[in-house]
């Protein structure tokens, strides 16, 4: 008897309907046929043994498994389910009748219960859009695919509870989750504040800058400056993410196994902060099987790289590309996959090696050729990338024995907001969101300035030798201040600002 069931494989960050076909004849042994990797291959054990412990018989009869299409390569263990209840279907241990309107997807365990899996969110939407009715999926990724709307999605605990619901003996209940109550409660929650950080006022005006623009961010300053302190709560005041955003990024995540079971949608920004001995796969993503890296994990959120000269410094070059493109693709021999990439860079250092060359009390012992190579370990074209250097100090004893309150991330992230709308508005009908993702020409439209503010960005860029880039993102970072201010136009007072967020370079040609 032959019958077909349904079930999703990953491409990227997106799925692709499997139709697995089974037919059991007369003969012995059993085939998988359709590239199948070997954890497919091994799921003949995991079934057979399911099987035994909850009552079904293996039958003893040829069992021939079809993955098609049969060019895309099938991996992994989420097949073991849509396999199983197609074998019992064929031998007639189970009703057929409904298989035909379900994607199902599982991990046995030999006891027959049910593994989560990973990819479920953009396995469900791929459902939904090919006109599925229903998916079933593991309990553990239940609220994940339940964040699709349009589709029926039910969370199995175990073999016998599916089979159980297409006889009809005992029907399981589909997961309803209430996005957005869900999203209400969880977009805006943080455990830390800046209301925290005692003084830094300068530092706080360009990590809002920063914020407000989608800009990347380099800090310089001692040891115990606050850096890292200051670069954790940046996701405290960047805006909410809209549905869309979260969506995306749950796709991300989801394929990368990092969902939650409590709720399978994530509602914060990422913010993630990779050890400075990570490599270039787990950076960028990638692997025999590609997955994503830590820069497509922070997608529509923070990656933070502290200490950057400790990271290896082919690590840091891979980034450029994704940097400018907001993408990035992994290429194999007969496929390619591409994931997206658009973060916001946060990065912290010391100013040379024993940390201390621009404390304001404590000296520098670093001979000045160790502090460039030091500095040299972050390359020219990547700095160039980096819109905003600032320069962060020790904060005085009598500014962390203040009692008074500082300004809460709510209050920053409001005028954040405010920014962020008019970009909203001015890039409406495009791909860009901030002005950090301004290309050229709306460089050219949006950031046009009088001959007094040109002429200090001239004066600027010569005096600096900074390159052309750098002149652009200057001008980005400058747009970004006027909106802020809540003016149309940019001012030499923006200029000015905008230039000096550029003084590492400068500081840099100096030693």
């Amino acid at each position: 008897m032959l019958v077909k069931c349904y079930s999703s494989a990953l491409v990227g960050i997106d799925a692709l309907t499997i139709t697995i076909e089974v037919n059991v004849s007369h003969g012995v042994q059993m085939f998988i046929v359709g590239l199948p990797d070997n954890a497919v291959r091994e799921s003949q054990q995991r079934i057979f043994s399911a099987f035994e412990n909850n009552g079904f018989t293996s039958p003893a009869r040829k069992i021939v498994v079809n993955m098609a299409p049969a060019n895309i390569k099938k991996e992994g263990s989420l097949y073991d389910l849509p396999i199983a209840l197609g074998i019992l279907a064929a031998s007639e241990q189970m009703k057929s009748g409904e298989l035909d309107g379900y994607v199902i997807m599982g991990e046995l365990s030999l006891d027959g219960k049910l593994n989560p899996i990973a990819g479920a969110l953009p396995m469900a939407l791929k459902a939904r859009d090919e006109g599925f009715k229903s998916v079933i999926v593991p309990r553990e990724n239940a609220k994940e695919a339940a964040v699709v709307e349009g589709i029926e999605v039910y969370g199995a605990e175990n073999l016998r509870q599916v089979v159980s619901h297409f006889n009809g003996e005992e029907r399981m209940s589909p997961v309803l989750v209430d996005i957005e109550e869900e999203f209400r409660k969880g977009s805006c929650s943080y455990d830390v504040d800046f209301s925290d950080v005692k003084g830094q006022q300068v530092v706080k005006r360009a990590l809002e800058i920063a914020a407000a623009g989608g800009h990347n961010i380099l800090m310089v300053g001692p040891p115990g400056a606050g850096k890292t302190m200051l670069a954790r709560r940046i996701p405290t005041i960047l805006p909410p993410m809209t549905m869309d955003e979260a969506l995306e990024t749950t796709k991300i995540h989801s394929v990368a196994g990092k969902t939650g079971a409590e709720c399978g949608l994530v509602m914060r920004r990422p913010f993630r902060s990779p050890h400075h001995t990570i490599s270039n796969v787990a950076l960028v993503g990638g692997g025999t099987n590609p997955q994503p890296g830590e820069i497509s994990l922070s997608h529509n959120g923070v990656l933070f790289l502290d200490e950057m000269p400790e990271y290896n410094r082919s690590v840091l070059e891979v980034m450029r590309q994704p940097l400018e493109d907001g993408t990035i693709t992994i290429a194999r021999a007969k496929y390619s996959v591409e994931y997206p990439a658009r973060f916001m860079l946060v990065a912290s250092m010391n100013p040379c090696p024993c940390g201390y060359y621009t404390h304001p009390e404590k000296e520098c012992v670093c001979k000045p050729g160790d502090i460039k190579r030091y500095r040299s370990k972050i390359s020219g074209p990547l700095l160039d990338r980096i819109d905003i250097h600032i320069e962060v100090l020790p904060v005085k004893v009598g500014e962390l024995s203040q009692t008074a309150p500082s300004e809460s991330s709510l209050d920053i992230r409001k005028r954040v907001e405010r920014a962020r709308a008019r970009q909203t508005e001015r890039f409406k009908g495009t791909a860009v969101h901030t002005n950090a993702g301004m290309n050229a020409k709306m460089v050219e439209k949006y950031c046009v300035i009088d001959g007094e503010s040109r002429s200090l960005l001239n004066s600027a860029i010569e005096t600096m030798g900074l390159s052309a880039r750098a002149y652009h993102r200057i001008l980005k970072v400058a747009r970004t201040i006027a909106d802020i201010d809540g003016k149309e136009d940019i001012g030499l007072e923006h200029i000015a600002e905008a230039v000096q967020y550029r003084s590492y370079d400068q500081e840099n040609n100096l030693l």
